[in-house]
């Protein structure tokens, strides 16, 4: 068994939203939302998976008492932290505060650092790096909250797709979330302003098909693709919210994960690249997915990158690693083994660790 500790740190699922679907629920309709379901228990067992290698590995829930969650990461004196937090009291807003907290601490964690987390949260930001960088994105532009744009401000072309700007998970996406003129788009920015209170950004909606590729490390995982062809005929062929939290939906049955991906060469390749691109432009670390949609002519768009993916044994960056021939232990091991050279690397003496936390503290109370 092996002497590092090894601190599994997440987040208490806890809603902050009456609505996440992006559609008005009907009246008496009871909502299924499956986002939370079995968090805990999966944590367990990847404690119980960790505990196979080595001697000492703890979880720690993360909630609103930041202190005391801070104060007891210090107590644990973990060699890593395996960093599973999204968010704090459902705000994910504050997911790259708690990794900037471990890089306060100077404590080394797997996934991204937060300024990675901070940009790649931000939908307008992500777009405007891969953007100056080359990497292509659709064309969109961000509607302000509460700002309804005039017709003639609308300089896209219709379909179109609107997303929370700072949200994940496919929260506030729905099949109301593809308009196809100005009125539609009128409506549903009206929806997500009053059910959400943030930004949209809104884009053309490429008609081609939807790839994703995991990052893990320096390479790229089999490609996986959604396929739409179980969809209902007038859904639009898109990941809602219900596609990835509701199995009883439409969506959740007609969108089912292809991997790998039928691309002939060339694409593939064209695909791997960008992904890579994408990767390094946001400067995301050990593991990322990243999400494109091919336009008319099969020219990939990144739409979204995700570092720090969810890891659940049904979620795709699992899904692509099995067809690689990585089983989900040693993607874990994995993980924790990139945290841990980059701490040997560079070690930290608790002493200074608690040091940085007491600073941090009378910084937070003054």
């Amino acid at each position: 068994m092996r002497p590092e500790r090894i601190l599994i740190c997440y987040n208490e699922p806890v809603g902050i939203y009456e609505n996440y679907s992006g559609k008005a629920a009907p009246a008496g309709a009871t909502v299924e939302d499956a986002s939370d379901a079995g968090l805990g228990a999966q944590v367990g067992k990847i404690q119980a998976i960790l505990q196979q290698r080595f001697q000492q590995v703890d979880c720690l829930p993360f909630s609103r008492n930041f202190a005391r969650a801070l104060r007891r990461i210090l107590q644990l004196e973990p060699d890593i932290i395996l960093n599973f937090v999204e968010a704090l009291a459902g705000d994910v807003n504050f997911e790259s505060h708690v990794a900037g907290a471990f890089e306060i601490l100077d404590i080394e964690f797997t996934g991204s650092r937060a300024l990675t987390l901070g940009n790649c949260l931000d939908k307008l930001k992500t777009q405007q790096i891969l953007r100056s960088l080359g990497v292509r994105t659709p064309r969109h532009f961000l509607a302000r909250l509460g700002r309804l744009p005039a017709e003639t401000d609308v300089r896209l072309k219709y379909p179109l797709i609107l997303k929370l700007n700072r949200e994940d998970a496919s929260i506030g996406i729905s099949e109301n979330s593809v308009v196809a003129d100005f009125s539609g788009l009128r409506a549903q920015l009206d929806f997500l302003f009053r059910t959400f209170r943030q930004d949209v950004l809104v884009e053309e909606c490429l008609p081609g098909r939807e790839i994703s590729a995991a990052v893990f490390g320096d390479r790229v995982l089999p490609l996986s693709e959604i396929s739409y062809r179980g969809l209902p005929a007038g859904l639009p062929p898109i990941v809602t919210y219900e596609a990835k939290w509701a199995p009883s939906s439409d969506y959740y049955r007609g969108t089912v994960p292809v991997c790998p991906a039928e691309l002939d060469d060339e694409l593939r390749a064209q695909i791997e690249a960008k992904a890579l691109a994408a990767f390094n432009a946001l400067d995301c670390r050990d593991y990322a997915r990243v999400d494109f949609r091919l336009s008319k002519r099969d020219i990939p768009h990144v739409i979204d990158v995700n570092p720090n993916p969810d890891l659940s044994p049904e979620a795709g960056f699992i899904r692509s690693a099995a067809r690689a021939g990585i089983p989900y232990e040693d993607v874990l091991f994995r993980l924790v083994e990139f945290a841990l050279q980059r701490s040997s690397a560079s070690p930290r003496p608790v002493a200074a660790r608690k040091k940085n936390l007491e600073c941090y503290l009378q910084e937070l109370k003054g």
